[in-house]
């Protein structure tokens, strides 16, 4: 097949809309089940990319929550401790495949961002990640090939019309890839930079030492930054993005963002979120949702009479900032990557609170000393990889 043709483009007033090879061959995409639209496809091209280089820079079977274009998160399938399982809800599970494994890590870093999401699966589909896939609001999936099991399982999801792709793994894409802006063509190679440890060889800082785990970790946020809108920054700990922060205008805004995303991750498994007890029958997006509010500065909203009852068992105490505080302080060896270098110092006073003690970035700017200073003195290991990461 040479072309899909589309609903419409990224709106419904955008039509005609398809996906095509331009040189005539058949596409490297087969739609099993469902009607994938433009924005679909975008993400799951961007997110296909993603799993395939994590899958070969680490090894490991690897996965991708992507929303508008962006990672929510990403993982590779390590397996999930008790806390782990318990804050994404798949406790009741069992004990799950690696790749299932990797999605919950991907769907469950930041809940709230990937919600209706498109995954991307390095491997094939299996019964246990398709179970998991079944029961989360999702829009698609693309993976290199489904079990029979997995398959019709997916094909009951969304009252039969669940979005389905498989890629042909052998597809390799034209050096040059184009797009067109206001009907002008623009032309680049395409990036193939190959992340591994040559990229990290440069350490800056006085403290030199990265363990393998947090070497892994770098690739993990590098390969992940290479796929997120720009500016981007990826905070990575344990086999998975914990917070990313995508297309903001100001680095030191996007610092904040995924940090802000990092810290309710971790947050999520103090004793006070583990504590909650939801009524009986509350969804798990309405849990998130809860879990969210809680967390924040505007938790009265769900913790005044006549509101919390709707949601908890039990009335719970507002988490204080001194708690929050006490609980992240907890948080260590969190790895941060950066697709651009931190024009200022600001950028590791921010990650220092999020418990970084890695950090990958281009370096390159006229204030690297100070930077390189502010990290000495909390005695991070910071690398330059001398690459910058843009993606647009």
């Amino acid at each position: 097949m040479n072309e899909i043709q589309l609903k419409y483009g990224c709106n419904p007033n955008q039509k005609p809309s398809r996906i095509y090879m331009a040189d005539g061959s058949d596409l490297p995409v087969e739609v099993l089940n469902g009607k994938p639209g433009y924005i679909n496809f975008l993400d799951a091209f961007n997110g296909w990319q993603l799993v395939k280089e994590l899958k070969e820079a680490t090894g490991l079977p690897a996965a991708t929550s992507f929303k508008h274009v962006s990672p929510a998160g990403a993982a590779v399938g390590l397996p999930l401790d008790d806390t782990l399982a318990k804050i994404y809800w798949v406790d009741d599970l069992g004990e799950l495949s690696p790749l299932a494994c990797a999605y919950a890590r991907a769907r469950g870093a930041d809940r709230m961002s990937s919600f209706g999401d498109f995954i991307a699966l390095s491997d094939t589909c299996d019964k246990d990640t398709a179970m998991l896939i079944k029961r989360e609001v999702s829009d698609g999936v693309i993976a290199p090939d489904y079990t029979d099991e997995a398959l019709a399982i997916l094909k009951e999801k969304k009252k039969g019309n669940y979005n389905v792709i498989k890629i042909d793994p052998s597809y390799v894409p034209a050096e040059l890839e184009t797009k067109q802006v206001y009907g002008i063509s623009f032309e680049q190679g395409r990036n193939e930079l190959d992340i591994n440890g040559d990229l990290l060889s440069n350490i800056v800082t006085q403290n030199k030492d990265i363990p393998e785990s947090a070497l892994i970790d770098m690739k993990i946020a590098l390969i992940t930054l290479k796929y997120t809108q720009s500016n981007s920054v990826c905070y990575v700990k344990g086999g998975q993005a914990i917070g990313i922060g995508a297309g903001q205008q100001s680095r030191i805004h996007c610092t904040r963002l995924a940090g802000q995303k990092a810290d309710n991750w971790f947050l999520r498994q103090s004793p006070q979120v583990l504590g909650l007890q939801f009524v009986d029958g509350l969804g798990r997006a309405d849990r998130d949702n809860a879990i969210d509010v809680y967390m924040g500065d505007e938790c009265m909203d769900i913790l005044a009479d006549g509101a919390w009852e709707r949601i908890f068992k039990v009335k719970p105490a507002v988490f204080t900032a001194e708690e929050k505080r006490a609980w992240l302080d907890k948080n260590q060896d969190v790895i941060c990557g950066s697709d651009a270098f931190f024009p200022f110092s600001d950028n590791i006073e921010r990650v220092k609170k999020s418990g970084v003690k890695y950090i990958a970035q281009p370096g390159g700017s006229v204030r690297d000393d100070l930077v390189i200073e502010c990290a000495d003195k909390y005695n991070m290991v910071m690398a330059f990889t001398g690459i910058r990461l843009f993606h647009h």
